[in-house]
């Protein structure tokens, strides 16, 4: 499938139900694909962010070296243009641990008012007050208040970031939960799958919404479930070309 998804029925959905929806294709380990708990967010009550990630790389242990391209963060802001719906920006903080902050007001005002939805870093976050007076989602490694000798090194590459490679283009969604990556040859039909997936969950959450304490229900319940997920991946792979499905 290589059409676009739509971003706002991605956003309906929180993240660990676009992390179950994911798996019923089974196009990658159930284990693989969402960033490792470091990453927090630093805005829970945000609703979920989704997005193209726009990738840069970060030091504030020193100054910048000479050689060092000052045009790398006009570069970053230009990339966003180049993606195919709102960036998420995504850095990687080559200092571990973090000499200084990532990021602070300053940069998710100028990221969101060129067009970015969130920001992503495997370093700290600083000023989260005045951030969080813009509904920015971010999602950071910890806050701290100094930011060093700050600046970027490149930009539009692969980085490291909670335990994942993010590479420029990335389709990320991410809520108080954490973040995920949604592979591109499945994402028009994650919106789908989730709809569909909380539907037959439903089956066995209701009736214990309900108080009813029926062990032998409770089983049957379960056992639907489970067939009418089975019944589901089969219905998804009918909608993934067989060359993704098969790889």
């Amino acid at each position: 499938m290589s059409a676009l998804p739509d971003l706002t029925e991605l956003q309906q959905f929180d993240t660990p139900t676009i992390c179950n929806a994911i798996e019923l294709f089974e196009v990658r380990p159930r284990t693989a694909g969402y960033m490792q708990r470091e990453i927090a967010a630093c805005f829970p009550e945000l609703p979920p962010m989704v997005g193209y990630a726009a990738t840069a790389t970060f030091r504030s242990s020193a100054p910048p070296a000479a050689d060092i391209d000052p045009g790398v963060s006009a570069r970053l802001i230009s990339s966003f243009a180049e993606l195919p719906g709102p960036a998420i920006v995504v850095f990687q903080d080559l200092d571990d641990p973090p000499a200084g902050a990532t990021f602070g007001d300053g940069m998710c005002l100028t990221y969101k008012t060129f067009g970015a939805v969130g920001l992503i870093t495997s370093g700290a976050a600083r000023d989260i007050d005045n951030v969080r007076l813009l509904d920015f989602p971010c999602f950071s490694h910890g806050i701290m208040c100094g930011h060093g000798y700050c600046h970027f090194e490149e930009a539009g590459i692969p980085v490291e970031v909670g335990g994942l490679t993010i590479r420029p283009g990335d389709l990320l969604h991410g809520d108080c939960n954490g973040v995920v990556t949604i592979p591109q040859e499945i994402a028009a039909a994650v919106p789908y799958a989730c709809a569909e997936y909380l539907k037959y969950e439903a089956i066995v959450l209701d009736p214990l919404r309900e108080g009813r304490a029926n062990l032998e229900h409770h089983q049957e319940t379960i056992r639907e479930m489970q067939a009418r997920l089975a019944e589901l991946k089969r219905e998804l792979k009918t909608m993934i070309a067989p060359s993704e499905a098969d790889s």
